[in-house]
């Protein structure tokens, strides 16, 4: 009986553990993301925005092998 209980016992610590890592990944990823945007925000002349391109002009001629 003492194992299954040792089994729920590192069942519910791994679980709480795994969930806090994950929360605190989500929260330094935000924390980044958050930095980027302002940095972003502001100094827009490093990030222009690329000119629209269509399909036509991005591939190459198609010329099929005989």
């Amino acid at each position: 009986m003492a194992r299954v209980h040792r089994q729920v016992l590192f069942t519910t610590v791994g679980w709480f553990v795994g969930y806090y890592l994950v929360k605190r990944a989500d929260y330094i990823h935000a924390k980044l993301d958050r930095e980027l945007f302002e940095y972003v925000r502001h100094h827009p002349e490093d990030f222009k925005r690329a000119e629209r391109k269509r399909i036509g002009e991005l591939m190459e001629d198609f010329y099929p092998v005989r």
